[in-house]
């Protein structure tokens, strides 16, 4: 892993207003960049908005094709990394919820959300890959809000290389310190049981849906320890960097990194059938 400064984001998307989200991320692209940052994170379908109506119809600009080109170009003017959130709408019969990972040398990957929540379900489609991605010596891996509560996924991750795991949210429902204290019950067992950083950063703002997303931002070491954090109901970029020295010390320690000592094969009941 290389050192370097990351930015997460608490933005506001309004639903639907994608050249107006747009040009909102470039600005925060800017500033990130002027203040060093080499990737940053926004929020879950920061792009589009989010909604649980009709979200193929949502777009009053660009198609997604066009908005990916955007970020890319963003991304590249920038020399940094973008993860940013969009509806993606496909040849099948629902959209995905996506998160574009675009870099300097052009897109890095999509992340399609694997794990719907209950109300999305019957919404969206469900993506089928779960995937890490490089940019110099670092790899990471993204996952998104609600799947934030599979320990499954994240462990997959850390077992694919990842150094760090992006996790943009699109969570409405209670104040910032609520939500700040509901992702402190699940957020650093994912970071401290994977010996990883953990990104998160939250929507903030109301939208024409009626949601209301508390503004949360949060970092934690691979110890599973706050390095960063901001709780509030404003836009806010939150800088933090990233040592790759504290990664080692933490992975180099004979009990505090569990990954190498797992026994897979008492793990087969996992992948079992089980009714749920």
């Amino acid at each position: 892993m290389d050192d370097f400064r990351i930015a997460a984001v608490c933005m506001h998307a309004p639903l639907g207003e994608v050249e107006k989200n747009l040009d909102r991320i470039e600005s925060l692209v800017s500033e990130a960049s002027g203040e060093g940052a080499s990737i940053v994170c926004f929020p879950e379908l920061s792009v589009t908005g989010y909604t649980l109506k009709r979200p193929a119809e949502v777009y009053k600009g660009p198609a997604a094709d066009k908005i990916m080109d955007r970020l890319v170009e963003l991304a590249r003017e920038a020399h940094l990394v973008i993860i940013a959130g969009l509806i993606e709408v496909s040849d099948a019969k629902k959209p995905y919820i996506t998160q574009v990972i675009a870099g300097p040398e052009g897109l890095i990957g999509l992340y399609r959300k694997t794990h719907l929540s209950p109300a999305e379900k019957g919404v969206y489609q469900a993506g089928q890959d779960i995937e890490v991605y490089n940019f110099g010596n670092t790899t990471f891996g993204v996952a998104l809000c609600y799947e934030t509560h599979f320990p499954e996924i994240s462990a997959v991750l850390a077992l694919m290389g990842a150094d760090i795991l992006f996790f943009p949210h699109a969570s409405p429902r209670g104040d910032p310190k609520g939500k700040f204290q509901s992702w402190m019950r699940h957020l650093p067992a994912r970071a401290f049981d994977n010996g990883v950083f953990i990104v998160a950063c939250n929507q903030v703002g109301s939208n024409s849906d009626d949601f209301l997303f508390p503004g949360v931002a949060l970092v934690l070491g691979p110890d599973g320890k706050i390095l960063a954090k901001y709780t509030g109901r404003e836009e806010r970029i939150l800088f933090t960097d990233l040592k790759a020295d504290y990664l080692q010390d933490v992975r180099l320690h004979r009990m505090k990194y569990f990954i190498p000592q797992r026994r897979p094969g008492l793990y087969k009941k996992i992948v079992e059938d089980y009714p749920g």
